[in-house]
């Protein structure tokens, strides 16, 4: 191609540009919304879960708002629509099945707060262990990682209304106390 060359890297310069300048107002967008939620005092609370960072944060108060318009963290696994249904008619009992009648986006950054913190956080991997290799009801990868979204959430609805900080010893033994009485 011999034709247009010239009008061919005047455009991709253009674009290079345009690309660059995008970037620019992505990072200054992130600054400013990084300073706006570090003036809550939710953020406080929610940095001292180890393996939750301040885009995972910001995304997670974007979606729920402040967590003091909710009476019960039950109300946060149904706005997430991480609700079990179950999918039965007359004598025929199905299975069990999250609603996803809830905020999709919402689903979506719990999902990828629990991967990182399955990795990063001691007391949220060993309860990913245990529900994937527990003797009765062993739930698959994906299965367990929605119940530590669901306990994600109660987790941080706790944290921000008693205004404590996150104790890993503290979570574990409140499952363990529940398959007690389970048992």
């Amino acid at each position: 191609v011999t034709e247009g060359t010239t009008m061919a890297r005047f455009e991709i310069a253009a674009l290079v540009r345009r690309y660059r300048q995008l970037e620019a107002e992505i990072a200054a967008l992130d600054a400013e919304l990084k300073a706006l939620v570090q003036t809550t005092m939710e953020y406080q609370w929610l940095k001292t879960v180890d393996g939750l960072g301040d885009a995972t944060i910001i995304d997670l108060l974007a979606e729920i708002g402040s967590f003091a318009h909710y009476r019960d963290p039950r109300q946060l696994v149904k706005l997430a629509g991480l609700t079990l249904k179950e999918n039965s008619s007359g004598q025929r009992k199905g299975q069990k099945h999250i609603s996803k009648r809830g905020r999709k986006r919402l689903r979506s950054v719990l999902f990828r707060a629990v991967i990182p913190l399955i990795r990063h956080n001691e007391a949220f991997r060993e309860l990913h262990e245990y529900y994937t290799t527990r003797p009765v009801n062993p739930l698959s990868g994906k299965q367990s990682i929605v119940a530590l979204c669901r306990k994600l959430l109660n987790v941080l609805f706790a944290i921000c209304t008693k205004k404590q900080a996150f104790d890993a010893e503290r979570m574990k033994q409140d499952v363990l106390s529940q398959v007690q009485r389970a048992a």
